[in-house]
């Protein structure tokens, strides 16, 4: 891991720090939202799934309010003219998840983000471990990873895991542990370091 840890390190020293900043606050102030925007922001998720990140953010931009209200088949057409990917696939799940919106916003008060995120993958469909960890990651939480393959391919060239065939809750939980210890190496939040690792990846800092 010293590769990376050394990228991360001179990262730190650049503008991108700044940046990287800005943008964890931005995820701090979202959380402290109305229901109503953190909802979009959990709809913003629930598309994400084999899209890019750019193409969501067009589309959450172009349905707005609408995340909050549409009945299913309103959503699969305005999804469809905004050009999201699997439109009525992802209608239906929030159109679903439209009906725990309540729910969520009490949880939320309760729940540690352990629970919180345990909560999501089981109630809200659509919404894996990934998801979920996305979603937390972008209202202000800071210790879930957000794990996808560019992650996965990181890691291994590093030599720090076996590829896993498949990404299963075990999985995926195992290698979040492995990134938790990176980020403590390199004195970054989970949060933080999946913003410096997207950067290295990318060169760009989205949410």
């Amino acid at each position: 891991m010293i590769k990376t840890l050394k990228q991360i390190a001179e990262l730190k020293k650049s503008p991108v720090k700044k940046v990287i900043d800005r943008r964890i606050l931005e995820f701090k102030k979202a959380g402290k939202g109305s229901s109503d925007e953190i909802f979009k922001e959990l709809c913003f998720c629930l598309l994400t799934a084999n899209s890019t990140a750019q193409r969501c953010l067009e589309v959450q931009a172009k349905v707005g309010d609408g995340f909050l209200n549409l009945s299913e088949n309103k959503l699969q057409k305005v999804l469809q003219r905004c050009g999201a990917r699997f439109h009525t696939k992802r209608a239906n799940y929030i159109a679903l998840a439209q009906k725990r919106k309540n729910e969520l916003e009490k949880l939320m008060k309760k729940l540690s983000e352990s629970e919180l995120r345990d909560w999501l993958v089981e109630n809200i469909k659509g919404l894996g471990w990934k998801e979920a960890s996305h979603f937390l990651r972008n209202i202000g939480y800071k210790d879930s990873a957000i794990i996808d393959f560019h992650i996965i391919d990181i890691l291994e060239k590093e030599k720090l895991i076996k590829r896993p065939k498949t990404l299963n809750e075990k999985n995926y939980l195992q290698m979040e542990k492995v990134l938790r210890k990176v980020g403590e190496r390199a004195g970054l939040n989970l949060a933080e370091l999946d913003l410096y690792l997207w950067y290295l990846e990318t060169g760009t800092v989205l949410k």
